[in-house]
């Protein structure tokens, strides 16, 4: 591997850790902000408190924040308490890692590579939270949609503005009359506001053709994993499995592919 790709995967390894920072802090964040305000709770955010154990609450030092190196250094154990790290800070930076040398070996060293880097690492976040915790921030879904318009504006990529434009406008719109009709149908609520606003960010990076196909792979494989679940009887007890990891995978796929050729290949439209 290339010192650029070494570079690229090193990138990686230190966002997969902020990755795993936002997992963890960002929807206890969400949460807070629907309660009443004391002005006696401590700070709670990104960077308040400190990275500490959650078991002992030691704060953590600086050679223990190193990605990767430190769980293997540690043997997998907190180095103050010893209790068991859990195996996902590594495998989420590894992740993260492979996922932006992924991206300088397709796109080469230059700012098309850097915007599709920091497309999937935000995709790969939002999945991570919205699995654990069935929220997807604005934090985050915002952010994407407008660094998409930003890519589209700047030709960092090649989809046009005004497709990118109309993709987040109907991405948005596609998923909030379906989830609108259900609701006045069945009185129901069968989708939040997160997914309307995801499909729309990623409307702003694959454009409008994409969203037909995007939909499709995504309500296929979120079937095929909720029937398996259940089949095995480890769906969660409200029955309800995320819509939106399956909108990032299926995102990140088309990114990766043509979506016009893939609706070509799978004999659906023909552009």
């Amino acid at each position: 591997m290339s010192l650029n790709l070494w570079a690229a995967f090193g990138i990686g390894l230190i966002l997969g850790s902020f990755v795993n920072v936002l997992v963890h802090r960002l929807p206890r964040m969400v949460m807070a902000s629907f309660e009443p305000a004391s002005e006696d709770a401590p700070r709670f955010d990104l960077c308040l408190p400190a990275s500490h154990c959650p078991h002992c609450h030691t704060p953590l030092r600086l050679q223990h924040l190193l990605p990767v190196l430190s769980f293997l250094w540690l043997k997998g154990r907190c180095g103050f308490c010893k209790h068991p790290i859990g195996w996902q800070y590594p495998i989420v930076e590894l992740l993260t890692a492979t996922m932006w040398a992924v991206c300088a070996w397709h796109w080469g060293i230059n700012l098309t590579a850097l915007c599709w880097a920091l497309l999937g690492t935000g995709l790969f976040a939002l999945s991570l939270i919205d699995w654990q915790t069935t929220l997807l921030p604005d934090a985050l879904t915002q952010p994407l949609l407008w660094l998409g318009l930003m890519a589209s504006a700047a030709q960092w990529v090649t989809l046009p503005l005004t497709q990118a434009v109309w993709g987040a406008v109907w991405g948005y719109a596609a998923l909030w009359s379906v989830a609108t009709v259900f609701e006045r149908i069945t009185g129901k609520q069968g989708m939040g506001g997160g997914d309307f606003k995801l499909l729309a960010a990623l409307g702003a990076w694959l454009g409008p053709l994409a969203l037909i196909p995007l939909v499709i792979l995504a309500s296929l494989t979120g079937a095929v994993v909720g029937l398996s679940l259940q089949w095995r009887h480890r769906l969660p007890a409200n029955g309800y499995v995320p819509f939106g990891p399956f909108l990032a995978a299926a995102g990140a796929f088309l990114a990766w592919e043509n979506p016009a050729e893939f609706m070509q290949s799978m004999g659906w439209l023909a552009f």
